[in-house]
This record gives C-alpha cells, structure tokens and sequence, in this order.
C-alpha cells in the first residue's frame, strides 16, 4: 500500500532501498521557505541499521503489512533465543540481538507475537508490562522527601531501572518492557 513521505506514523514498516524498515521516530518540519518534509528514523529490521532519511510530501513510498503469529518463548541458547509456534509446536531459533535490550525481560513460557515478512521472522513483541522482583535497591537519604526523586534498583533479570524510594529489595513490580521504567507494585 503507498503512502505518502509526510503520513510515515513511529511504528510503520516501510519497503525503501530494497529493505525493511521500521519507523523509530519521525519530526515534522516546516521551513521558512521550501515545501514541508518529514525527518524520519529508520531501523533496518533485518540487520539493525539505522538511517535518517527526510520524505518530502510528493513522495510515496510502500507500506508494508507483516504477518503476525502467537508463539511461545522456550529458552534461551548462547547468542540465540529458541520460541515455538503455538499452532504448530515447530521450534524458531532468532538471534538474542534482534530483540535488543527487551530480550533481557523474556521469561520462560512467555507469549509472545511474533512479525513474519515471506514467512520471515522480522521482529518479536513482548507484553507491554511485565511483573519482576527487586533484588537490590539502594536506601533512601533521609531529606530526600520530593515527589519527583527516585532511586536505582536491580531487578531479577539484572536489568537497573529507577524505582520510588518506597520500593524496597524483594518487592514484586510491574515494569514497563520497552521503556524500561517502573509502573506500579505487583498485586
């Protein structure tokens, strides 16, 4: 489907330069003089470059659907990430850095939704928010009362996020996977 340079939205997947690309951030802008364009950051899905390209509004350029299937992550192999479909209980080995840093929130047995291009896995997504345990979080300094002041905390896949000062070691929360940021305690 063609789409016009100025409607490219974060979170697109475009065809352009004989790839696949997802639109990580876009800025409209508007000079003084000369016609509007959109800056937009661009990640290779299929080997993880990055590219700023700038799509005017006369250009199009191919918007590109993928197929989404459930699948279930397994475990983890050296530098690889072994899932199964849920349908069929085949087994797909990904490269651990295809997730990037949300692969560190994978658990065992997790759903995941997995984006296939020709029957080629593009990208994995996780839950939104998963629950985790704090396993190290720093005191509180006493005087350190400011609604806005948090502090950093381990969780138990390693991860370092900033926590209220609150939180203390062995709670349950719930984190947000790709922002990494804490959301609420667990129930």
């Amino acid at each position: 489907m063609k789409i016009s340079g100025v409607d490219i939205r974060p979170g697109n997947i475009i065809e352009y330069e004989n790839g696949i690309w997802r639109a990580v951030k876009i800025q409209h802008t508007q000079p003084g003089k000369g016609g509007a364009y959109m800056q937009v950051e661009l990640k290779n899905l299929r080997d993880g470059r990055k590219n700023n390209v700038r799509f005017r509004s006369a250009e199009t350029v191919e918007r590109v659907r993928l197929d989404t299937k459930d699948f279930q992550f397994l475990y983890p192999e050296g530098d690889t990430l072994v899932f199964m479909d849920k349908d069929t209980y085949e087994q797909t080995t990904l490269p651990r850095d295809l997730l990037g840093d949300a692969a560190a929130f994978l658990q065992d047995g997790m759903d995941v939704v997995m984006e296939l291009y020709d029957e080629e896995a593009i990208s994995v997504q996780l839950p939104d928010t998963i629950e985790a345990t704090i396993v190290e979080a720093d005191a509180v300094v006493k005087g350190q009362t400011a609604s806005s002041s948090y502090k950093p905390a381990i969780l138990d896949n390693g991860v370092r996020i900033m926590v209220p000062p609150h939180i203390a070691s062995g709670t349950r929360i719930v984190v947000d996977v790709y922002e990494q940021t804490y959301v609420r305690r667990a129930d």
